[in-house]
């Protein structure tokens, strides 16, 4: 690619949709305000950071009215897209009736969405608890486990991320996100099978198999043998789109259980049809949890999750009082019911599977040309693409990542970045994008790829 090409403003797919004129304050008040009154930790993406006023489907627009495609869709919470119609007059409908009456009362909505998600599930997960956040659905997850097991250890993957609160801090390996003090008890963490950072060598396949191993050997050897759950992201999505070969949880699985524990899939990001060959992230891997947690995409932008379980390991919870005064609120329903329908209605578990077979393998094309470019990895619309200085030593290009960040930024997508080391393009658009999108974000990130590397 020529420096005049890496210049030029590709052309994005048209849309119909006009965003409402903004007439609020500018971005550099609302920066200045956000600055001036709110917790220093809650950070922004970009040197300059960018003002988002409305949303319409995989197209998010700024204060200007200027146009981005969405690569990362609120880190694939926004599954049907921004703003669907149906999604939208679910909630406005349901919130002219009735806002919040806690689950201490009856409502329709919540054993019908109830029924309706746990048909989506193998039929031995029987039994659903709603809840407003993943962070909440990976504690109670962890509760229910040492309750039902007896045992308090829990044994968790290197890399993960897996919530904000105490208990899903303490699952949480991945450094960013930890602080410099006590984070959960009895928590102990496995290697990450990823092939492309393993400490093990050899295939793929002889790594998965060293890294079940290791989660025995920790069993054995830490837990003295009683382990209460082993939690896992069928695919790491703050890790960095990473997980292993084939035959690695049915490896992992099969030791927990032999050990009296449970496992538990962390849906989060995985879940409702994002991977595309199948609705959950686990069944891309051959196996069945315990327990299931879910988030983000559940609820198309609206806090909501859930966990999902066996009748038999939900009852001990019963033994005391559990409340969460907002879960199962009308409003959060009639979103979860309206995404259920849309997903289907609309076709995007199979777009899902089409859109990200084409922006996969576009992306290999891509690493043909762009050294950046270490490695491509994952499944459906759930990608990611770690950026290293050099293929052999596999130093992580942490800096360069960034400005791909930028760069992308200013030619109209909008994309994250995760891994241990910040080096991973996080690619988890809006389940409704389209091949125009595709190949346009595709045009993007190759002419920003090529500023980058160019200096």
């Amino acid at each position: 690619m020529t420096e005049s090409a890496t210049l030029t403003m590709p052309q994005m797919p048209p849309c119909d949709h006009q965003p409402q004129p903004y007439e609020g304050p500018s971005a550099e008040e609302v920066l200045a305000l956000r600055r001036k009154t709110v917790n220093p930790a809650v950070f922004t993406y970009y040197q300059k950071p960018l003002m988002i006023t409305d949303g319409h489907m995989q197209y998010l627009f700024d204060e200007t009215g200027r146009r981005y495609l969405d690569f990362i869709a609120g880190i694939a919470t926004v599954s049907c897209g921004h703003c669907h119609p149906k999604v939208t007059a679910r909630v406005i409908e349901q919130v002219s009736r009735l806002q919040h009456a806690t689950t201490l009362y009856l409502h329709p909505t919540l054993p019908t969405f109830a029924e309706k998600l746990l048909a989506k599930l193998p039929p031995e997960l029987d039994t659903v608890y709603f809840l407003n956040s993943g962070s909440e659905a990976n504690d109670l997850a962890i509760t229910m486990a040492r309750l039902f097991t007896g045992h308090r250890d829990v044994v968790a993957v290197r890399n993960a991320y897996h919530g904000g609160v105490a208990t899903a801090l303490g699952l949480t390996s991945h450094h960013t996100w930890k602080y410099p003090i006590p984070h959960g008890e009895g928590i102990h963490h496995t290697v990450c099978p990823d092939p492309y950072r393993s400490p093990f060598e050899g295939t793929p396949e002889e790594i998965a198999k060293r890294s079940a191993e290791d989660v025995e050997d920790l069993i054995r050897f830490t837990t003295c043998g009683k382990v209460a759950a082993y939690i896992a992201e069928p695919i790491q999505g703050v890790g960095g789109t990473t997980y292993g070969a084939p035959g690695y949880l049915e490896r992992a699985y099969a030791t927990v259980r032999q050990y009296g524990g449970l496992c538990i899939s962390d849906e989060v990001q995985t879940g409702f049809g994002r991977t595309g060959e199948h609705y959950w992230g686990f069944e891309n891997f051959g196996v069945i949890p315990d327990i299931v947690t879910m988030a983000k995409g559940i609820g198309g932008g609206f806090p909501l999750a859930a966990v999902v379980t066996r009748r038999e390991i939900a009852e001990p919870l019963a033994q005391r009082i559990h409340f969460n005064t907002f879960a199962g609120n009308p409003v959060s329903m009639a979103a979860g019911l309206a995404v259920l329908e849309t997903i289907d209605e609309d076709g995007l578990q199979e777009n899902a599977r089409v859109a990200g077979s084409q922006l996969k393998a576009g992306l290999e094309r891509l690493s043909e040309r762009h050294p950046l470019i270490g490695v491509v990895r994952g499944i459906g619309l759930m990608l990611g693409v770690e950026l290293v200085r050099d293929r052999t030593t596999k130093e992580p290009a942490t800096t360069e990542t960034a400005a791909v960040l930028e760069a992308a930024r200013n030619l109209g997508v909008l994309l994250g970045k995760g891994g241990l080391y910040g080096n991973v393009l996080r690619i988890k658009p809006p389940l409704c994008i389209h091949s125009k999108d595709v190949e346009f974000g595709l045009d993007v990130l190759d002419r920003a790829l090529a500023q980058v590397e160019g200096g």
